[in-house]
């Protein structure tokens, strides 16, 4: 998906195709989040900010790998959603197949939890990040800052419906349940990091 153009990708999220879908959509939105911090951090460079030069170098290479992760998960999370599909479409004429189309569209619903469920992860260290960069980067880029949280804020939020919807089709493995149970569970305090993060933003350029 990283080598698409912008115009293909979209072309391919607005077919009647299953993927790519909303969860590579959140990935997307965690990329552009990480993107966007990585930009802050390099306009954050120079004699000005020689005194957070070492948290700011360390800043730009966790936002550029959590960009590759986001991409990385985007992709998966196509390729997740086509086994899902795929699965969906297995014969059921008797009781074998029935069985056996069961069993692959439970496995497939458990391993297209997990992108999505992993987007979170990844939000929350974007989120952390921003943070970070907040009150040591350069002003003239502090837009940007609020741009990326409300990016990394989408990614949380449409990954989670895509964890909750998955997630009703896994009955049989309860430590998997319990896993992204807990994934979910922490897309409100993201919200609200992000979301203070905006605001921040907001009253500075406010002023």
């Amino acid at each position: 998906m990283q080598d698409q153009t912008i115009g293909a990708y979209l072309e391919r999220l607005a077919a009647r195709e299953p993927a790519p879908g909303g969860g590579a959509a959140a990935a997307l939105h965690a990329a552009q989040g990480a993107a966007l911090l990585a930009m802050v951090a390099r306009y954050t460079t120079g004699e000005r900010y020689a005194e957070h030069a070492e948290e700011i170098a360390a800043a730009t290479a966790e936002a550029d790998r959590l960009r590759e992760r986001a991409l990385e998960l985007a992709a998966a999370d196509a390729a997740a959603f086509t086994a899902v599909s795929d699965a969906y479409r297995l014969p059921r004429a008797d009781e074998r197949q029935k069985a056996a189309r069961s069993r692959a569209i439970a496995d497939a619903l458990a391993g297209a939890a997990r992108p999505p469920a992993d987007v979170i992860a990844v939000a929350r260290e974007l989120a952390a990040l921003a943070e970070r960069l907040l009150p040591v980067g350069n002003p003239n880029v502090i837009t940007d800052v609020a741009a990326a949280a409300e990016a990394v804020r989408a990614a949380a939020a449409t990954a989670r419906v895509n964890v909750e919807i998955n997630l009703g089709g896994i009955r049989d493995d309860d430590a998997l349940r319990a896993e992204l149970a807990d994934a979910i569970g922490g897309v409100d305090d993201i919200a609200a990091r992000t979301e203070a993060v905006t605001r921040a933003v907001r009253e500075v350029i406010a002023r």
